[in-house]
């Protein structure tokens, strides 16, 4: 549990308004939605209603007015609670800052009160079937025609992809420039040429939808580009810590839930007619995992403060995300085991966090990139 070191009374008063919204509006749910596949819509807007979205939007394009912090909070008891099904991250904390720092005013007061009141939902469309984590080798192009761009492509992976009203797409302004030919293009999901592929069936996080999309000779005005021309690798870059922040919070917040639900169990469940909280084994595997989760607190909690103030840099960053994703995968397994067969149940909450965890060494960039990037700073 955070230990208030990072949090102010402000933040702490806001989880506290964020735990009763997960009672009331996404546990008992939670279940349906993940046998649907998706989160109703409606859902959105009674979230946009109690202030969990686009928590660090300023008030001028209708927002909290919070900072990162809000947003965090919004991050970590959606995962301590295991609500894996809305994609809230992605559109509060990817698409709405993308809006703000890089948006034009027009851009801005569009769309930034829309996602704020949940009334429009926001995608991101990086990730391709042949490229993975490199974006330097997407394929997508929206090139100029006259006053408009003609986008033509297809995005796979994309988080909130079924329910999306727009969508940043990462694309080829002009093929030839490699990296520095990359922009980004605001996508209206209503425009002619667009289609939703499946809505893709995975291990874990069943209740987000998470899409194929598919462009093909999609026309938008000029004035959708994001930003400058030819910026939007640089804009991905900047971005970066934040998202793998993002990613580094929920880890270890779902990774400290995990250890409360097995602490429960453990002190319950009987074995050769005693709990098994009593077992050696047991009380030291508890003791290891809340060692390194605690160590993980602490490493998380400096990054958020650097983030703050404007000093988290991508090497903190993927060390945040490569640390806690790997302690979240360790400790969900551990946790498992020590729930023996009913580990394994779809109905323990373990089971499914287990499921929902893995994906955390995949996405915001591979574990395998994260070395990358720390060991160029070496």
């Amino acid at each position: 549990m955070p230990d208030g070191g990072v949090y102010t009374a402000e933040h702490e008063a806001f989880r506290d308004t964020v735990r009763k919204f997960i009672e009331r509006e996404v546990t008992p749910y939670h279940d349906q939605w993940e046998r649907d596949g998706v989160v109703p819509k409606d859902f959105w807007q009674k979230a946009g209603e109690a202030g969990l979205l686009c928590c660090a939007t300023p008030e001028e394009y209708g927002g909290p007015g919070g900072d990162f912090g809000h947003a965090a909070v919004v991050i970590e008891e959606m995962s301590r609670a295991g609500a894996s099904g809305p994609g809230f991250s992605v559109h509060s904390d990817i698409v709405a800052p993308y809006l703000l720092h890089y948006g034009s005013e027009d851009q801005k007061r569009e769309w930034l009160p829309k996602l704020v009141r949940g009334e429009a939902i926001g995608a991101i469309a990086m990730t391709e079937p042949g490229t993975g984590s490199d974006l330097q080798g997407i394929k997508t192009t929206a090139i100029a025609d006259g006053n408009h761009l003609v986008v033509n492509g297809q995005k796979t992976f994309i988080t909130n992809g079924q329910n999306a009203d727009v969508i940043i797409v990462v694309a080829k302004t002009d093929p030839s420039q490699g990296a520095r030919g990359t922009s980004l293009v605001l996508v209206e999901t209503e425009r002619e040429g667009f289609s939703l592929g499946r809505n893709l069936e995975k291990v874990g996080l069943k209740a987000q939808d998470t899409s194929e999309l598919f462009f093909d000779n999609v026309r938008v005005p000029r004035t959708n580009l994001l930003g400058g021309e030819g910026d939007g690798f640089k804009y991905l870059m900047e971005d970066l810590p934040q998202e793998r922040l993002i990613i580094a919070l929920g880890a270890i917040a779902g990774a400290e839930a995990a250890l409360e639900w097995t602490l429960d169990y453990v002190r319950e469940r009987k074995a050769f007619g005693k709990p098994i909280a009593e077992f050696q084994n047991t009380r030291f595997k508890l003791a290891e995992l809340k060692t390194e989760l605690t160590v993980g607190r602490i490493y998380v909690d400096q990054c958020l403060a650097l983030h703050l103030n404007g000093g988290l840099d991508a090497t903190m960053g993927a060390m945040a995300k490569l640390w806690c994703t790997e302690l979240q995968c360790r400790v969900l397994d551990e946790c498992v085991q020590l729930h023996g067969g009913y580990g394994y149940m779809w109905e323990y909450p373990i089971a499914r966090a287990w499921a929902d965890g893995r994906v955390q060494r995949i996405y915001g960039g591979t574990n395998e990139i994260m070395k990358e990037v720390i060991s160029r700073s070496l």
